[in-house]
């Protein structure tokens, strides 16, 4: 205990393992955040959900944040709705079972850059005789523009974009420009807008609900990809992933090579001769071809590379230099006593051999942490990660499959390489503290 308390000490002397350990904690209290909030059920459907469950974003979006350090303001996007009460409405009640429900919303656009689209969602309730609305915009200098008239079902959806009669009607070839625009310019209108929807429904019990959704050219924290997904999502759950993966196969692959050599060192003779045969096939084998045609040919998931990834990591020329310790430890005085009174072989080997290569073991573990981060990352770049689980690697893949960098679509690639690059540094910082702490030869240096 001691000593742990007194290598802590030490390492507190490191700025860098400092800023190493404040980073890691920061990820982990992110990976605990974002389990917690968001479930795994729950991320595995908004994920795999598309534009099903993320219709209300826009499609290619930086995040909005980039509004503060861009000249030119971006629209941003919203969403409102009659239900929970955002929109205004309004039932008036007529003659002969007739009801006008006017509904509206107004909202202030003080953007230099127009919006992708708006669009309704209309639902109704009716048994016979369908609702008839009327759509008007109201623009800041006091214009009324007409956008529709038509008589709707139980699911309507219009979208401005795709009105030919209202392209015709403002003599544009796009339509949302012109709505934003003043007559004849192409200069973007700042000001209030309003939004009035009137609806005559021609039966006692019939009723009326809006969704309206303008898709803005920025969206959320971290912007949105091809299928409308908020990539916050996969970028919260990329944490847990990451250090899970790198974490276990770490810890595995570590433990497990410190135990086989000092099995090997220990008994010596054929066992240690099978080990070592083992471990000088499995360096020439190709690692990273291995992994690809695992994922290929028989599966995908995140455990099954992960197993396949401690194995194919245990027999490394780590086992060599951890024999060479163990050969030299095992000739010290306190194992002939060991031997002296008796200790059976697993005792000496797990009470006297390993524990003495446990300084030796923690540098060595923090240090191989970010090298599986990058693979996790890596095979799901080149189409091989866990298809269902959200990474950083599969938005990187999802990115490149569409051409992210060609289109200008910077964030969705920088956002989780920087994520990537800062964990690895991280634990790459505090692995180099702790080799300084622990190794007696770089102790002084």
């Amino acid at each position: 205990m001691n000593t742990l308390r007194n290598a802590f000490k030490k390492l507190l002397q490191y700025p860098s393992a400092i800023v190493g350990l404040f980073v890691i904690f920061m990820l982990v209290a992110v990976a605990v955040y974002t389990m917690v909030t968001i479930p795994y059920s729950e991320a595995i459907r908004l994920w795999r959900g598309g534009e099903e469950v993320w219709y209300q974003n826009p499609k290619f979006a930086p995040p909005a944040w980039i509004n503060l350090f861009s000249s030119s303001k971006y629209s941003e996007s919203f969403a409102v709705n009659t239900s929970d009460r955002q929109m205004v409405k309004k039932v008036t009640s007529g003659n002969g079972g007739t009801s006008t429900i006017e509904m509206s919303y107004a909202f202030d656009f003080s953007y230099d850059v127009y919006p992708q689209e708006m669009i309704l969602y209309l639902t109704t309730t009716f048994l016979e005789k369908q609702p008839f609305v009327s759509i008007e915009l109201l623009t800041p200098d006091g214009r009324k523009i007409r956008v529709g008239n038509f008589a709707i079902g139980r699911e309507f959806t219009y979208r401005f974009s795709q009105d030919e009669k209202l392209r015709t009607k403002l003599r544009a070839e796009d339509v949302i420009p012109a709505l934003f625009s003043m007559p004849g310019t192409d200069v973007p209108l700042k000001g209030e807008y309003e939004l009035l929807i009137t609806g005559i429904t021609f039966e006692p019990d019939s009723d009326i609900n809006v969704d309206f959704i303008l898709h803005g050219q920025v969206f959320g924290l971290a912007g949105t990809d091809h299928a409308r997904r908020d990539l916050t999502l996969p970028l919260l759950w990329g944490v847990p992933v990451a250090l899970a993966f790198g974490l276990l196969a770490s810890m595995g692959t570590s433990i497990l090579t410190m135990i086989i050599a000092a099995v090997g060192a220990w008994y010596a003779g054929w066992v240690d001769e099978l080990i070592q045969r083992i471990t000088e096939v499995n360096l020439v084998l190709p690692f990273f071809a291995i992994l690809i045609m695992i994922g290929t040919f028989y599966s995908r998931s995140i455990w099954v590379i992960l197993g396949a990834t401690i194995l194919l990591s245990i027999f490394t020329g780590a086992i060599k230099g951890y024999r060479a310790i163990f050969l030299q430890v095992k000739e010290s005085m306190y194992i002939e006593a060991a031997r002296a009174y008796g200790a059976s072989n697993p005792r000496i080997i797990f009470l006297y051999l390993i524990p003495r290569m446990i300084p030796l073991l923690i540098p060595s573990l923090v240090q191989s942490i970010p090298a599986f981060v990058f693979l996790e990352a890596s095979l799901a770049v080149i189409g091989l990660g866990d298809p269902v689980l959200p990474t950083w690697g599969k938005i990187i893949q999802d990115a490149n499959s569409n051409g992210a960098l060609y289109k200008g679509y910077y964030y969705w690639i920088l956002e989780p390489a920087v994520l990537l690059m800062i964990t690895g540094l991280a634990f790459a910082v505090l692995g180099f503290a702790l080799d300084r702490i622990f190794n007696p030869k770089l102790r002084d240096i």
